[in-house]
Formats: C-alpha cells, structure tokens, sequence
C-alpha cells in the first residue's frame, strides 16, 4: 500500500481558522483596505491571451532587485514567503540535519523543514517574548543546517537588533540563516545589505501585508548570488502567477499608497497599545501590524465577543508560552476607531477593569 514518508506523517497540519470570515478581519495580519486600486484598474486590463500563455517572472524580478537595490540574480520571487521557506529547506536540509527556531513564531518554518525530514529545535523566547540570543547560540551545532527568524516576529511583534542576528549568522556559517522580514514596511529595520557579507543570510519580503496583495500570493527570497543559483535549481519557472506579476509591477510604482497605509496602521498601533497601557493590561509591545495582549482565562470568551460585534481577532493560546495572549491586527484609521469602540465595549462586558486580566 501507497505510504506517505514518516516525516510527512508525523507532521502536524496547519489549519487556519475557517468558517464565518465575515465582518472587520483583525485577524490574519492582512490589509484591512486592500492593494492601490492602480492596481486593480492594471488587473482589469488582462487579456485572455494573457492567461493562455506562462508567465515570465525574470522582468518583474528584475523591478523587484532594483527597487531593492539589489541585482536580478540575488532576488527569486516567490509563491508568497511560504514557498520561500520551502525551498530554502528543500535546498540546504537533509533528513537528519538540525533547524533552529524560537517559539512561538510563524508555524511554516517548523511545517517545511520537519517535512523534509530534519530534527526541528524549539529554542522557547524568554518569559516577556524577547529574543534568546544565548540560548540560540548554545542550540547551535555541527547539525544545523537552518536557522529562521521572523524579525519582527509573529505572533508577538517584536524585533531583534541587527548586531545579534548577525553574531548568530556569523556563529554558524554551515547554516542557512533566514530572516523573515514579512512586517519590515511597519519598522523600518531591514538586514538586506547583509547578503553581500554573509554568504549564508537570506532574507524574505512579501507583499502581502503592506501592499495588500495577500490573495494574489507574491512574495520575494533574497540571498547571495552564488546560493539563489542553487535555491532556483529547486524552484518551479512558473511559480508566481500572471496576475500576481502584473499587480506587482503596479503596486511597486505607488509608494505613496503604501507609506499613507503604513502610516495609519502605525498610528493606530500606537492607541492600542495607549489603551492597554492605561487599563494597565499586559501586552507585547510589537514593531508589526499587529499588537498581542494578554487577555487572561476569557480569551475565548473575548475572541467571541469581538466576533458578535462584527470583529475577528486571533486566539493565540495554542501558541508556545502564550496562553490567554490574543493578536489584534491594525488596519486603516477608520478601522482602528471601530475596533477601539467595539474592544471598550467587549472589555467592559467581560470585566476585564484596569489591573485586572484573569
């Protein structure tokens, strides 16, 4: 009989919350408002003939490398940063070999390098989410062969400095080191130039988040020039769709779009973590789109309350040291005054008072 391979088997599947998806949704770190709609008007003007033929992904790369001012050759898009993931494991794991990351973080690095076969090592973040550089470094040995971090990460939103994550690349120089930088818009840090002195760093965009392209799955692996050659020997030619390419193309040239964007959910992530802070409620202070807070033994009762009123926000206690936390996505102004209304409401309703999370 046909058998999946024991690792496959032995993995665990990422299922993301289904169902209802209608009202306000805060909570898949999406753009609440959508991409430019240059980029729509582009989309519209798609011909059949255009989706007759396979895309070409070299002249979008080329745009993306110099919009990054990068080279073509030290830039692969990708099929979202999931594929990127994937093919950085499909390259550089063997069955065997060890991948390093801390929890909690995004469940797509432990998925694609446990499903290659590799021992996955959970370094736990320290009790406030901060990054455990010590214990990181301690984790290293002649086995890894990976280490991914999201920077800032998710689910807590906080950010590690340059300086360590290049000590850690430096102290593993056999390991491929991944720097997911899917919120980089909303902080502003970025390790990119980084892959120029470090022939092991890779670092991953999307343009999902900012740039509201996350139905359309377009995302971007940099890395040196002399590793992309093997990372494309893995990839498919025709992994990133026309239309996703052609949206690119148009949603590149519209920055004002995206600073605008950027900046109201930055401003909003600033009331909300002001409105914790003055309920003296618990919360991560995050450099993301999103701001995880400590709601307590009625997280589930919260997460439904909010869904009532027309809002859907995470439940994150499943997470790795994050029991009774929630993620709230920010979106633009008018959305962030809805979910202040609405979280008063629910916070009210639920006892949660100042000082006071069960």
């Amino acid at each position: 009989m046909l058998k999946a391979r024991q690792a496959i088997q032995a993995l665990k599947e990422y299922n993301p919350p289904l169902g209802d998806r209608s009202g306000l949704r805060l909570d898949f770190n999406e753009n609440t408002v959508g991409a430019s709609p240059r980029v729509l008007r582009r989309l519209q003007q798609l011909t059949l003939e255009d989706l007759a033929r396979y895309p070409v992904r070299e002249p979008v790369e080329a745009q993306v490398a110099s919009f990054l001012g990068l080279q073509p050759e030290e830039v692969l898009l990708t099929n979202g940063v999931d594929e990127g993931i994937h093919l950085l494991c499909e390259t550089y794991l063997e069955p065997d070999d060890e991948a390093i990351i801390v929890v909690p973080t995004f469940a797509m690095y432990e998925i694609s390098a446990a499903a290659t076969g590799a021992r996955v090592v959970r370094v736990p973040a320290r009790g406030d989410f901060s990054f455990p550089f010590e214990a990181v470094l301690a984790a290293i040995t002649l086995q890894t062969r990976l280490i991914a971090v999201a920077n800032p990460n998710n689910p807590t939103g906080t950010l590690v400095t340059a300086e360590g994550l290049l000590q850690i690349a430096n102290a593993a120089p056999q390991a491929a080191v991944l720097l997911d930088e899917a919120y980089y818009e909303f902080c502003g840090q970025t390790l990119l130039r980084s892959i120029r002195n470090h022939s092991n760093v890779f670092v991953a965009r999307t343009f999902s988040k900012a740039y509201g392209l996350a139905g359309l799955r377009a995302g971007a692996l940099v890395g040196p020039a002399a590793q992309m050659r093997m990372v494309r020997r893995a990839c498919s030619p025709y992994n990133v769709n026309a239309a996703a390419l052609l949206a690119l193309t148009e949603a590149l040239q519209d920055q004002e779009y995206v600073c605008q964007y950027v900046g109201q959910v930055q401003r909003g992530r600033t009331l909300l973590q002001q409105e914790f802070q003055s309920r003296r409620i618990s919360f991560c202070p995050s450099q993301a789109n999103f701001v995880l807070v400590h709601i307590g033994s009625v997280h589930s009762a919260f997460v439904s309350a909010m869904k009532q009123r027309g809002i859907l926000v995470r439940d994150r206690s499943a997470d790795p040291g994050c029991d009774g936390w929630v993620r709230i996505t920010l979106g633009s102004e008018a959305h962030t005054e809805t979910l202040l209304a609405t979280l008063r409401q629910v916070l009210t309703e639920l006892k949660i008072t100042p000082g006071v999370v069960a």
